[in-house]
Parts: C-alpha cells; sequence; structure tokens
C-alpha cells in the first residue's frame, strides 16, 4: 500500500504532522504501537496528567495559606479523587485523539509495531507500506538505574507509572532535579507526601538560571521539601533506604516508601531496523539528523523528542512547522531553536526564553542584562510574592535577546517579551505599551523601565533641560 506521508508515533508532532498534510489532501498513514499510545507522551503520562495533578495541588496549597486568616483546614488530599480528577481531564482530551477520530477525519490509522523493510517503506504486523516521505516522532521515555540496588527497591516511580499509583506514597525520595520531578515534587509535598530531592548540582533545575533555581528552591523548602544537594546515589541498600554520597565521600542516608527516578530520557529508536532504510546513528545514541530535521535517508525526517534537545510540546510543533513548509516549499528552511520558550509550572512558575547569558557570551555577543525584584511592585505585594525575580538580555539597540522569570504565572507574564523577541520590537517601543493598573504584567514594564532609565545619560539629561528651559522662554 502506497501513501503520500507515513508518520510514526501518534504524539503531539507526529499528529501535527499527520493532521495538516490530510487537511491538504495528501494520503496519510499513522502508525502507533495502541490506541492508548496516541496522543503520546504529553496527553499520555507528561504535561496533561501533571498540569492536572499541578492543578489540584495549587488548591491545597492555597487552603493551606488560607490557614493565616481563619480558614480551619485539615488532613490530606484523598488520591483517588486526584486520581480520577486526572483521568477524567484526560479522557475529554481523548475524545479527539484516539484512532477512530483520526479515522473519521480521513487519515488512515494502523496500530502496531513499525520497522522498516527498505528506505521508503516499512512493515505493521506483516503488512508493508510505502511511503514518499516518512516522518519518525516515535518520542522518548525516561531513563532507568542499572545496578546500585535498584532491583530491590519497594515502588520505583517514573512519569509513567506515577498518575497510575492507587496510594501517594508517605515518604517520596525523587533523585534529579529536572524540571519533572521538581514539578511532581512539589505537587507531592502540598498533598501530603514527605518529599526529599537529592540532587548532584548546588542548585535545582541545571538548565536554569542559578538564580531563579534559588528562589523556587527557598519556596519549596518553606512548604517542607527537603533538599540534599551536591549528592550522588552510591546504593539502595535496602528496599526502602538509600546511601548518598558527596564529593568529599560523606555518606547520608535517607529512607522512603518510593523512589522516582528523574534522571533523564532517552529517545525511543529500538526495534524500528533504522539500518534497513540506511538510518544512521550519532556518537550520543540518537539518530543522526540535519537542520532540516532530515535523517541520512533524505526521506526519512524527525519530529519531536527523538530529535533530542529540548524535548517539549511545543518543540515538537516547531520540528512539525519545519518539516511542512519543507514537504511544499521549494526554498528549505531550517530548525532553530533561538527562540524557543518553555516553562517549568512549579508554584512560583519559572519561565524561560531565548539565549541564555551563557550561550551569548559563548557566542560573543554584546549585551547587557536588566534584573527585576518585584519587592517593590504593587501587584506582587498584595499578592505576596515579592521574592520574584527578573532578567532580561537585550543587545546594544535594545533588542530582546531571551530572559527569564521566577514568579506566579511567569509563563503567562512573559508572552509578550517572547513576542517581541520573535519580532525584534526594540524595548522603546513595548515600553510606550499601556499597562492596566495593578496587573501583574506591569512588571515588564518596570523591567523596561529599568533599562531605559540607564539609557539617560549625563548628556541626555542636559539637553533636555537644556529644552525645557528654552521652551519656557518662548510660552
Amino acid at each position: 500500500m502506497k501513501y503520500d506521508v507515513i508518520v510514526i508515533g501518534a504524539g503531539s508532532g507526529g499528529l501535527n504532522v499527520a493532521s495538516f498534510a490530510n487537511r491538504v489532501g495528501l494520503r496519510v498513514l499513522l502508525v502507533d504501537k495502541s490506541d492508548s499510545h496516541i496522543g503520546g507522551d504529553c496527553l499520555n503520562t507528561g504535561c496533561v496528567p501533571s498540569k492536572a495533578l499541578i492543578h489540584v495541588a495549587r488548591l491545597c496549597r492555597s487552603a493551606k495559606h488560607a490557614e493565616a486568616f481563619g480558614v480551619t483546614t485539615a488532613g490530606h488530599a484523598d488520591w483517588s479523587k486526584v486520581k480520577a480528577y486526572i483521568l477524567g481531564k484526560q479522557a475529554i482530551i481523548r475524545e479527539h485523539e484516539d484512532a477512530a477520530w483520526f479515522r473519521s477525519k480521513g487519515i488512515d490509522v494502523v496500530l502496531g509495531e513499525a520497522q522498516f523493510a527498505s528506505s521508503r517503506s516499512i512493515t505493521v504486523c506483516g503488512i508493508e507500506y510505502e511511503g514518499s516521505r516518512i516522518v519518525l516522532a516515535t518520542g522518548s521515555r525516561p531513563r532507568m538505574l542499572v545496578g546500585q540496588g535498584v532491583e530491590q527497591v519497594a515502588q520505583v516511580l517514573t512519569n509513567e507509572n506515577f498518575f497510575a499509583m492507587d496510594t501517594l506514597p508517605d515518604r517520596l525520595l525523587f533523585i534529579g532535579g529536572g524540571p519533572i520531578g521538581i514539578e511532581l515534587a512539589q505537587a507531592s509535598r502540598a498533598l501530603g507526601s514527605h518529599v526529599t530531592v537529592v540532587d548532584q548540582g548546588s542548585v535545582i533545575l541545571a538548565r536554569e538560571d542559578s538564580d531563579m533555581s534559588r528562589v523556587l528552591m527557598e519556596v519549596m523548602k518553606k512548604e517542607g521539601v527537603e533538599f540534599v544537594m551536591g549528592h550522588s546515589l552510591k546504593v539502595f541498600d535496602s528496599p526502602h533506604s538509600a546511601v548518598m554520597v558527596d564529593a568529599s565521600g560523606a555518606e547520608t542516608r535517607i529512607e522512603f516508601d518510593a523512589v522516582f527516578l528523574g534522571i533523564g530520557r532517552q529517545v525511543n529508536t529500538e526495534g524500528l531496523q533504522l539500518e534497513k532504510a540506511g538510518i544512521r546513528m550519532n556518537a550520543r545514541g540518537g539518530i543522526e539528523v540535519n537542520e532540516y530535521l532530515a535523517t541520512t535517508n533524505p526521506r526519512v525526517f524527525l519530529c519531536g523528542d527523538v530529535v533530542g534537545g529540548h524535548q517539549f510540546t511545543h518543540a515538537a510543533e516547531m520540528h512539525a512547522g519545519v518539516i511542512l513548509r519543507n514537504f511544499f516549499s521549494p526554498i528549505r528552511t531550517s530548525y532553530s531553536a533561538r527562540h524557543i520558550a518553555w516553562t517549568t509550572y512549579t508554584e512560583p512558575e519559572l519561565a524561560s526564553f531565548g539565549r541564555s547569558a551563557q550561550e551569548l557570551t559563548r557566542e560573543g555577543v554584546t549585551f547587557q542584562v536588566i534584573e527585576t525584584e518585584f519587592v517593590e511592585d504593587d501587584r506582587a505585594i498584595v499578592d505576596d510574592y515579592q521574592d520574584a525575580k527578573a532578567k532580561l538580555f537585550v543587545d546594544t539597540s535594545g533588542k530582546i535577546l531571551g530572559g527569564t522569570m521566577v514568579a506566579p504565572h511567569a509563563g503567562e507574564l512573559v508572552q509578550e517579551l517572547i513576542l517581541a523577541m520573535h519580532l525584534g520590537t526594540p524595548i522603546s517601543k513595548l515600553f510606550s505599551k499601556v499597562y492596566p493598573y495593578p496587573t501583574a504584567t506591569r512588571i515588564n514594564k518596570r523591567t523596561m523601565a529599568e533599562y531605559m532609565g540607564a539609557s539617560l545619560t549625563d548628556t541626555k539629561r542636559s539637553f533636555l533641560r537644556s529644552l525645557f528651559y528654552l521652551k519656557t522662554m518662548f510660552s
């Protein structure tokens, strides 16, 4: 059977490619392991269930904070009800993300394990399918520990089985301070678990600006999360205890009921028989891919987590956009993550976008760092988040190159800054925008005011005074 486009993997990236190709009238085959896999990691074990959990956790946290004003709360969250809420929200979204739905839209859907049969064909359940273009969107999975006594641990969790738990463990040990683990650690604490986070670094969220990470760590400490930083796992010495070790060799034993492994992710390439399609692997264990997201087989493209790098749902959407443009345009578009943004959905949120200070320095770019504390922001004062921070990285012409913010709803607050960066709009133009008082986004105007104020040199001040006095002489 012949198709214009074959998509292997029905996560965010794969679905974007398949849906658009189908809308323009191409014959599309969508392949995934099972109906329950459709929607990918985001719907089934990632973004959707974790954000539903975080919503519930935020409600519980707010109830506890209300005790300061005479509202009485008691007990812990009922995990069975939390779990039912998560499943209910997934079910709503899944109504439009299953095999029957996509078939009703005209896309052929085959369920089963895909393998390459040649440079332009695959087999699924013994049937061969040929495609003019093939998109691999097979995603990634949590990296697992091998050895170090992990086989005797009573309960090992990752994002793939966390939401299927029957009960929330009383004592949770999180190994790794990355975004997935930190989001679930804070939420678990709000729901009643005793939570310990262990990480090799001095601060969590190593990808982020360390000043921002420290703000979040301090908030989580106040909520009762314990951090054991600068340590790595030595061994699990019983089903319910682990020995951690620091750089000096000093050991710390931690007791737990369950362990969450947040030690990274690995791409899904097993069983595809890539060699039959002439697709090479790279030295890091991933698939070799060029700037156009093509593999060493020019008919086969990568989309989503399997590309490596930024493994976000919206990165997969960006990949899909590049692939689709190159399917139709005679002028090829390359993929660039220069303007990518991401948010860690903790409380407060930590949002970052564009290039970091380290990247800009490494590239030899001349830039200015504008830092803003929220301590005097009126909205931050009344809503009690004065410990929040923001940074902007601005070039010599006043254009935004990147930035980061840690604050409630930071992922929303930075959107206008991301747009300005994407469009190349100078801060001077954005500064003239009217911000209703006291919206939370006025912090962006305060940040921009810092930049505008710094540009008011003594020479400019003198010139403006002269203009003022000159005008008063004739009026």
